[in-house]
This record gives structure tokens, sequence and C-alpha cells, in this order.
């Protein structure tokens, strides 16, 4: 059977092993940081309500997933994500019956064309406040100083990093909280580029190390723009690997 609403990629890039696959699905929220393997996903849009592999990605904000008789769809991780809850097929019904007929488009695509729609947006006030002059050079300078968006890697890099601190954050999907590792320092060795602060799940082989606060590694480990819960910390770094203490 083929599906009307299915959107095939060009291109995707598929995972490389298991363990790609499940760090990729943790980076979109679809697993727990907890996670050792995969769990079975349902497609519950369109009328369906089905199972699906995720298969590969198109980009940071596009997965594939494969369809029964093996179609590829491309579908946002969070649309997906939406899907696993028990209560969406009520929830898309509610919703369909008060929304307006569109040629069978999936919800996410009506919300798109909603928030992109002219009529849809609402009209500015600008109101001017004279800034005395002293505050305008000040915030001036601030945006001249503030330092570029840094570029991450896609693939696994070598790196260096200090342990700053041991921490716990809440696991919604667990009655135990998450232990996480805090670094400081971190740094790519090529090319050389300062990173400053990251975190990774506190995972058995590295506590194997028995590392402390300021202890110095280098290990090999993928690194995305991803924020610690409940910290100020930016960057995730997904499953260290080839780890060496550096000693004094």
């Amino acid at each position: 059977m083929k599906y009307s609403f299915i959107i095939g990629p060009d291109t995707y890039s598929t995972f490389d092993s298991e363990e790609e696959q499940i760090d990729k699905c943790k980076e979109w929220g679809l697993l727990s940081e907890k996670a050792a393997k995969m769990k079975p996903f349902y497609y519950k849009g369109n009328g369906l309500n089905v199972t699906c592999k995720i298969v590969g990605y198109v980009d940071r904000m596009t997965a594939v997933i494969g369809l029964p008789d093996q179609q590829l769809h491309c579908i946002h991780p969070s649309y997906l994500k939406e899907m696993q809850a028990s209560t969406y097929t009520q929830r898309a019904a509610a919703v369909s019956e008060d929304a307006p007929e569109s040629a069978d488009a999936p919800p996410e695509a009506l919300l798109e064309e909603a928030l992109s729609s002219p009529e849809a947006a609402v009209p500015a006030v600008e109101i001017r406040v004279e800034e005395p002059k002293a505050a305008v050079q000040k915030k001036e300078k601030a945006k001249k100083e503030k330092a570029p968006k840094l570029q991450l890697p896609d693939e696994k890099v070598k790196m260096t990093a200090t342990v700053k601190e041991f921490t716990t954050v809440p696991n919604h999907f667990s009655d135990n909280d998450d232990e996480v590792v805090i670094y400081e320092s971190v740094a790519l060795v090529e090319p050389e580029t300062e990173i400053g602060e990251a975190w990774s799940s506190h995972s058995a082989t590295l506590k194997k190390l028995e590392l402390e606060i300021g202890d110095m590694i280098t290990f090999e480990a993928k690194i995305v723009a991803k924020k610690l819960t409940r910290h100020p910390v930016p960057y995730k770094i997904n499953n260290p690997a080839k780890i060496q203490k550096k000693e004094d």
C-alpha cells in the first residue's frame, strides 16, 4: 500500500551502529539518558497507528522513519515524540474536528502554514525610549565583543577536558535521577578550538576510571549543543571513548 502523505528523503544519513542510533534518539528526546537499547515507536498520523523504525536522518531537525512496506518518511522528531503518548490519537481527532480541511496535511504542516501566514501576523507597535549615551555605548561594545557561534563537528573528534563537578538531574522517565559529569576547559584537539564547559552522562565506563574533581582527561566523542537541565552548561559530550586520564 502506497501512502499519499509520504515525504520521502532525497538523501539521508543512516546510522553506523545501534549505539549511534540510540545516541541520536537521546539527542531528540525520544529516549531517556539511561536507555541502553532501542524501543518500538509508533506513527499515529494520517489515520494510521502502526509501528515504525527510525532508520536515519536528513539533518538535526529531520528524522527518517521506515513505515510498513519499507516506505521512508521524513518527520520532525518532536512530532514523532508526541505520537508516543497514549492519548495522542484522541487529541489529534479532537483537533481535526475543529480545524478546516487542508489536503490531508499533517498537523505539523498545518501549524507551520498558520504561523507563516501574513494574516496570522500581529502588527508591532514601536515604542522609542531614549537611552543615556553611556548605556548605548556599553551595549554596542558588548555586541562587538560577543563571541561568534561555535561550529560543532558532526563526527567524533579527539578532545580534552577537566572534571569540574559530579551532580544529578531529574529524569522524568525514571524514578531515579541521572548521574552526570560537568567538565570545564573543554577543547577540541584538531583543529584547536576552545569549547568551555560541557557535560556527559556518568556512565559505567567513566566510573571505572574513578575520576575526581580536577582530573584532566583526553577522549574521543561527539559534542552537541544540548543544555544540561537546571545548569548553565550548553554542550553535551556523547559516549566518550578511548578515555585516558592525564597523570601529574
